[in-house]
């Protein structure tokens, strides 16, 4: 029997359950949300409106009202006033015990908000009971844990009091290395956050900045640093394909290119290509803004894997993303004699059978969405795995494209991309298991694109300044958040859209583009637009990344203040990719929360897409932040990313340290932390 397991009744285990608490560990780390100062008795008559405080008291009156609903009302009193305690729901059982109180003058200790009411000072459901004459008060602050449905405090305070006294809380932490950072031994600080002594400051401790919640927290930060290193370590113990540096294939290929790469280009290129040379699977992050040249980096790495005669699979969330790069890619290297196939789940049979015998004997490069890594898909020898938009897949869709590298082969390299720019403390923890580029530098030519905040009212305005540009020969997208009506969002529709602006744009050419188009018409029409062939294209999201028409100026995005910071700021990177002078209108309905508020003023104010982020993670967290990758990563639950950014290092620095010389302690902190939940990192 495993000794750290909680032993209960069936019924309480499965309630412990719901909270994630299956061994003492788990009681030991649920930490409470905040305290009661139930070490102290307060008097009614200098009581703090709307303040916790408790009370010794005696019943002078009990009775229950009927107006204005049925209440149990008991008044009662200490040596400085009287006060009502008020029950909106209450059993027969109360009445009798307050009945005693009265009657036989017994003492009640009662803690709760005293507030100002119909009654006069009041208390509405506080919490109470009888004590015997003298007896003490608490000795530390009461704790109020994260609770469940028939799980109550009482309870819950008994288990985490038995956890602390048979639980391991041995320390990892060098003495003398935690003392020179001010951390407190782990023992004593969870002890101290589980029962606060009387004058330990509550403010330190409601804002998690005492030096034991600081200690807590950099230990969080620790498993973290820890699990994901130890899977990045293991994943270096794996065999993967030597592909020689970059050759005559890449050189063709930069010498074809109509631009010149950026120095940022150059230098992420050769960080891959030196990763692609190594005996071990690379595992490398490549973000970058919004334009920054992406696409071109990830074909440089496939034509390295090309030459050394591997194959190359490129795998993007949406059909229409993945077209855009199949059509780029196509462009770029079929005039250099490498075949590239197209893989979708749209394809009818026929094409399908075609394109699985391209990826099973011939295609050097292939091209698709998840059905890359659908059943029945082989590749000849896949040396490498690019995946755009990475944070969009969850982990079991990465690792199955990693196990496409055929039978009883080695697995191949894989490069990530993401074009929502990570903030450093973001990368430091929640990415710490990957090696990661980035593209800081914007190809010359592109050109600036001023953002503009429009209320819905002045939607006739922006009409007109569409007709204007598009009689410049100009063309421009209009973006809607939804497909179909939708009773609970009153937006309007794409497919609405189209048909208002097809009559108020009268002679020029609306297009339509949505997720739930045949691949066919969606094809069709982003290659018109791309021609020129239409001058206004309505679309959904569709569009967010990948799509890029350089003789597109101006951007509307309707019902601005739904979207989110990054996918707006994905959105404004559709324009300004040619020579004129673009715009992006955020079209916005009022009255706007205070949250649309702050994100249309953060967009508005900033054009870099890593301070976009860094507002986007303080306001959204993490959580939220990482999008699908949260299906393979335990999330912080109580360090925080703005506040202890500070900490990061230093977990950094350690989990390195312990790995290196203590590597039974750093397996004893991962159980203590994340008991069987590692192995979701393995990915």
């Amino acid at each position: 029997m495993d000794a750290d397991a909680i032993q209960a009744p069936a019924a309480l285990m499965a309630r412990l359950k719901k909270l994630g608490l299956a061994r003492k560990s788990d009681l030991v780390l649920h930490l409470p949300l905040r305290y009661e100062d139930e070490t102290r008795v307060d008097r009614i008559a200098t009581a703090a409106d709307g303040c916790p405080a408790q009370f010794e008291v005696t019943v002078l009156e009990v009775s229950v009202l009927f107006r204005p609903r049925r209440q149990l009302v008991a008044r009662v009193a200490d040596e400085s006033g009287e006060m009502a305690l008020r029950f909106l729901n209450f059993y027969a059982s109360q009445i009798r015990q307050f009945e005693r109180a009265r009657d036989e003058r017994l003492k009640l200790r009662v803690f709760g908000e005293v507030r100002q009411g119909f009654l006069g000072a009041e208390m509405v459901h506080p919490r109470y009971r009888p004590i015997r004459e003298g007896e003490p008060l608490s000795e530390s602050l009461t704790p109020v844990y994260p609770a469940t449905a028939g799980l109550s405090q009482a309870i819950l305070r008994k288990r985490i009091a038995a956890a602390l006294s048979e639980a391991d809380l041995s320390d990892p932490l060098d003495e003398a290395w935690r003392r020179a950072r001010g951390f407190p031994p782990f023992g004593e600080a969870v002890r101290l956050l589980h029962a606060p002594p009387p004058g330990t400051p509550e403010d330190a401790l409601q804002s998690r900045g005492h030096p034991a919640w600081r200690r807590i927290k950099f230990d969080e930060l620790l498993a973290q640093q820890l699990s994901l290193r130890r899977a990045y370590l293991s994943r270096r113990r794996l065999g993967a394909p030597r592909i020689a540096p970059a050759g005559a294939l890449s050189r063709r290929l930069i010498g074809s290119l109509p631009f010149s790469l950026t120095a940022a280009q150059r230098r992420v290129a050769a960080e891959i290509s030196r990763d692609l040379a190594q005996p071990y699977p690379m595992q490398r992050l490549l973000q970058g803004d919004v334009g920054s040249g992406k696409t071109i980096v990830a074909a440089l790495a496939a034509c390295q894997a090309i030459e050394a005669g591997y194959q190359a699979a490129f795998m993007a969330p949406t059909e229409i993303l993945a077209e855009q790069h199949c059509f780029k890619l196509r462009a770029w290297l079929e005039p250099l004699g490498v075949e590239v196939a197209w893989l979708a789940g749209s394809q009818k049979s026929a094409a399908r059978r075609a394109a699985l015998k391209q990826a099973a004997e011939t295609a050097r490069l292939v091209v698709g969405t998840h059905a890359l890594i659908q059943e029945g898909v082989d590749f000849a020898r896949l040396g490498l795995a690019i995946v755009d938009e990475q944070h969009r897949f969850g982990v079991a869709q990465r690792l199955e494209l990693r196990r496409k590298g055929g039978r009883g082969a080695e697995p191949p390299h894989q490069l990530m991309m993401s074009a929502t720019p990570i903030p450093r403390t973001l990368a430091m923890s929640y990415y710490a298991d990957l090696d990661v580029s980035v593209l800081d530098e914007l190809p010359p030519g592109r050109s600036p694109v001023r953002t503009r905040l429009i209320s819905e009212a002045r939607r006739g305005e922006v009409i007109e300044r569409i007709r204007g540009a598009a009689g410049e020969g100009r063309q421009a997208y209009w973006v809607c958040p939804l497909i179909e009506e939708s009773e609970k969002l009153q937006c309007r529709t794409a497919i609405e859209t189209h048909a208002a602006l097809s009559q108020e744009l009268s002679g020029l050419r609306v297009g339509l583009a949505h997720g739930r188009l045949k691949a066919e018409e969606k094809a069709a029409t982003m290659a018109a637009f791309v021609a020129g062939e239409i001058d206004v294209l309505v679309a959904t999201t569709v569009i967010e990344v990948g799509v890029d028409v350089p003789n597109a100026s101006l951007m509307v995005i309707e019902h601005a203040e739904r979207f989110g910071l990054s996918q707006l700021h994905q959105l404004r990177g559709r324009v300004g990719r040619g020579r004129d002078a673009s715009v992006c209108a955020l079209l916005y309905q009022t009255p706007l929360s205070a949250a649309a508020r702050e994100r249309l003023k953060i967009i508005f104010g900033n054009t870099d897409g890593f301070e976009i982020a860094r507002q986007d993670l303080r306001l959204r967290g993490p959580g939220e932040f990482v999008g699908s990758r949260q299906s393979g990563l335990p999330l912080l639950r109580y360090a925080d990313l703005e506040t202890d950014a500070d900490l990061i290092e230093p977990a950094r620095e350690m989990a390195e340290r312990l790995l290196r010389e203590a590597p039974a302690h750093a397996e004893r902190h991962l159980a203590r932390w994340l008991g069987r939940r590692e192995e979701l990192l393995k990915a």
